[in-house]
């Protein structure tokens, strides 16, 4: 590298830096602050923005809801529906709302660089807060969509639709697919630290492909097993027994056990 840089002037050398991506102890850095920042918030803070999370999901539900109302039924058609999947994400991520599996993951890297009761505990809390108020932002609004007339009736026989395919999965089949959109959305905090100016795509590619991919993300499958029962196509039991406590086995093993366990690895002998 020093025999690069003698070929370059002052100004060339500067634009050298400007575009070298960060080193990944440093990208490690700045999850890690992130998710001390995230950890030492009030509690009403992360309450209440879990359930504004929660609420905006519901974008996801709607936009392909939507699109499924007013496509044609044709091979193509599921694959056009994705494409309203990540709205959810993008208001949710960039509105820096408290989502399970995006912010929650990062609190795992400062727990990983000091593993002691207090940083546990402190995990615990915001894990416990950001799913509580995720589930009653799902939940209240599911409710909404599915009395109080917020839509037309097309548009909600399309969300109900959407959601139905969830009802195509048993318990253990849902918690599997729920592996990998948890690795997915925990890469999103990642690569938006190292890629801070691309966000808008960042979330959009890593979201759209877990539709395509029939992936399970418990908080966005959340407000279509919500809007099921509420309109009477799934009971208690399966929103919760089949649903959401797989999905969210699933998406912990993916987002913590695999992919924050992993980013911590591969810089923990540099730090």
């Amino acid at each position: 590298m020093d025999d690069v840089r003698d070929t370059l002037n002052e100004r060339e050398e500067a634009q050298l830096d400007e575009h070298r991506p960060p080193p990944a102890k440093v990208v490690h850095a700045a999850v890690s602050e992130h998710g001390d920042e995230e950890l030492d918030r009030p509690t009403s803070s992360l309450f209440w923005s879990a359930i504004a999370a929660g609420i905006a999901i519901m974008a996801s539900v709607s936009v392909s809801g939507a699109l499924h109302s007013f496509l044609p039924d044709a091979p193509w058609r599921e694959a056009v529906v994705a494409l309203g999947y990540p709205i959810g994400f993008l208001i949710v991520v960039l509105g820096r709302m408290q989502l399970f599996t995006e912010q929650t993951v990062v609190a795992i890297l400062p727990l990983a660089r000091e593993f002691t009761a207090r940083n546990l505990g402190r995990v615990a809390r915001l894990w416990a807060l950001v799913f509580t108020g995720n589930l009653i932002g799902t939940a209240a609004v599911a409710a909404l969509a599915a009395y109080g007339h917020v839509q037309s009736d097309e548009m909600l026989a399309g969300m109900v639709a959407v959601s139905a395919k969830l009802q195509e999965r048993g318990a253990f089949e849902t918690m599997m697919q729920a592996i990998p959109a948890g690795f997915i959305i925990a890469a999103v905090a990642w690569v938006r630290s190292a890629e801070s100016q691309a966000a808008f795509p960042i979330v959009f590619a890593l979201t759209l492909a877990i539709a395509l991919g029939g992936f399970t993300h418990v908080i966005a499958g959340a407000a279509e097993a919500f809007l099921l029962l509420w309109t009477g196509h799934a009971d208690l039991g399966w929103t919760f027994g089949t649903f959401v406590l797989p999905a969210l086995v699933g998406n912990i093993i993916g987002g913590t056990g695999l992919f924050a366990v992993l980013a911590h690895a591969q810089v923990s002998q540099e730090i």
